[in-house]
């Protein structure tokens, strides 16, 4: 059951144990830690001033410990929702700095609203249509785009812009440009990272890796010798409210570009989500998402902030650190406003080698490639007769998601694993296996598996493996007028594996039996079920009756008498 059922906020807290504390605690300050000086990238993807990534990242903390349903994860400025941000208003803007200030805003405002309108609404159905393998292509493409826009922090080069494999290019293309001291400090730091999280898995390697990174930073004077740090960061809160010098004119024009943002958003952060807890052994509510995905919006936005969203990189920096509940968010919250305070100044020496370290290594574990091979080895030769390529649906869906996201984006990638995961699904759908049936006692049995026992001499007995509907039923007519021979004198339908039929399903049984009926052949129906048997009752009010029977033996026995 979902923790949120219980409370109408804060509802991922509802059974909280008193030992969850010391890694709430912990997992707090080391997501702090990475999020603080990610937060002031992001805000620069945005085209914004660094801190407006501190402002957003306070009330979106907040606001989806109040009404989300995960455990584990973090809300806050992403790469991808801060570029879309950046693309959505510029062009709206016109150069105006303040102008581009305010509609960076607006936009988290605007995001915010369809949000939790579309939560509240209880439109998280929507989640269903993305399966558990596009999910899974859609994290892994997202963590490898991730993990090569760190690349170029980590070894001291330019990188590059574009796709996946762009950046990839440009990587290696700049590799012999790398700056030795960056590069050094940088895989010293994902080294260590890795090395604790192996060996000294109840240490907070990540926090203790980026203080040292400060440490070395600051009495090695690395930013002298080159090494890029964070830089300054301007302290303080701000004032809360509306946007300045905005129009209703410019919320609406921003209403339609923020769905995209919704999408992306959602996706990542349910992905991130669901993840975490299927490791941990509790659900999270889709609704829920939403509605705590529109609320983080509408606070960054009231704070002067940007588009947020569930971070993957920083769930999986909490969910590694041992967070056991939203605690661990709060406490980056509190964490973070003692930052803009006080502790800014603690961050300007923070090295971007050491960050882009403590990403890659929590990503690392989300690239999961096992996972699409198993997706890959669901076949059987029968499946593949059946439906050819097809018959890996799921793989060609993951796969489909993965490189969608990795050549065109994220948001084209999840639209494009969705939409190849739904045409996959209907190609199934309207291509069913309808089995020959034979006769085994008290089961009547797919001939193609079970070759040794003998059909009916002038009987066909098939079954259809899908509910009748219009994208099928010609295919289930031709192939069922395929199995009739010269001997055939009944055709009995085993409707019990055909849960529904529509219209379109039933006037195609009505036009076969009319057409096998002038060639001496009754078509019956036996062991309709459920909706099969009440659509068939109502055409049969209609006039378009076709005999049903209890069972297969019943319908034979009729035709032998």
């Amino acid at each position: 059951m979902t923790a949120g059922r219980w409370w109408p906020v804060f509802g991922s807290l509802a059974g909280y144990q008193r030992g969850w504390l010391r890694p709430d605690l912990m997992a707090g300050v080391t997501v702090w830690a990475v999020l603080v000086p990610e937060a002031l990238a992001y805000a620069g993807i945005a085209g914004v001033d660094p801190v407006v990534g501190l402002y957003a990242a306070v009330p979106a903390l907040l606001l989806y410990a109040a009404f989300g349903s995960s455990r584990h994860l973090v809300v806050g400025p992403m790469s991808a929702t801060a570029a879309l941000s950046a693309a959505i208003v510029a062009p709206i803007a016109g150069g105006d700095p303040a102008r581009y200030l305010a509609l960076t805003a607006a936009l988290a405002l605007a995001t915010g609203a369809v949000a939790v309108s579309a939560g509240l609404a209880r439109l998280g159905f929507v989640a269903a249509f993305i399966s558990e393998p596009v999910l899974k292509g859609f994290i892994v493409g997202l963590a490898l785009t991730i993990l090569i826009g760190q690349v170029p922090a980590l070894l001291g080069i330019d990188g590059g812009h574009g796709n996946f494999f762009e950046k990839a290019v440009a990587v290696l293309g700049d590799l012999g440009e790398l700056h030795a001291a960056t590069a050094v400090l940088g895989g010293l730091g994902l080294a260590a990272v890795l090395a604790l999280r192996r060996w000294l898995p109840r240490v907070p390697g990540s926090l203790l890796v980026v203080l040292a990174g400060i440490a070395a930073a600051t009495w090695l004077g690395l930013p002298e010798r080159g090494v890029e740090v964070v830089g300054h960061i301007a302290p303080g809160l701000p004032a809360p409210g509306l946007p300045p010098g905005l129009s209703a004119h410019d919320y609406l024009e921003l209403l339609g570009p923020a769905l995209g943002v919704v999408l992306i958003g959602f996706a990542e952060g349910l992905g991130a989500a669901k993840t975490y807890a299927a490791r941990n052994g509790y659900r999270v509510d889709s609704n829920a998402e939403l509605t705590g995905l529109g609320a983080a919006n509408l606070g960054t936005g009231f704070c002067s902030g940007m588009v947020v969203n569930g971070s993957l990189s920083k769930t999986a920096v909490n969910g590694s650190a041992g967070a056991r509940s939203q605690v661990s968010g709060l406490v980056v919250a509190g964490l973070t406003v003692l930052t803009l305070l006080f502790l800014t100044g603690l961050f300007e020496n923070l090295p971007e080698a050491v960050l882009a370290a403590v990403v890659i290594a929590a990503v690392l574990e989300l690239i999961d490639f096992p996972s699409l091979a198993g997706f890959y080895r669901i076949w059987t030769r029968r499946l593949g007769a059946l439906y050819g390529p097809a018959a890996r649906v799921d793989f060609l869906a993951a796969a489909a998601a993965l490189a969608g996201v990795l050549i065109f984006d994220t948001l084209p990638g999840l639209l494009i694993g969705v939409g190849v995961s739904v045409l996959l699904l209907l190609y199934r759908a309207s291509r069913p296996h309808v089995a020959t049936l034979a006769d085994h006692g008290d089961l009547w049995l797919d001939r193609a598996r079970h070759p040794e026992l003998p059909a009916p001499a002038d009987a066909v007995v098939v079954r259809v493996e899908a509910g009748l509907f219009f994208a099928n039923a010609d295919w289930v007519a031709d192939h069922v007028r395929a199995l009739v021979t010269d001997r055939t004198r009944v055709v009995v339908l085993d409707a019990e594996t055909s849960p529904f039929i529509d219209v379109t399903a039933a006037r195609m049984l009505a036009g076969l039996s009319a057409s096998l009926r002038t060639d001496g052949i009754a078509l019956r129906v036996a062991r309709n079920i459920g909706q099969t048997r009440d659509v068939l009752r109502r055409l049969a009010d209609q006039g378009v009756e076709i005999p049903v029977y209890p069972t297969v033996r019943e319908a034979l026995a009729d035709h032998e008498e």
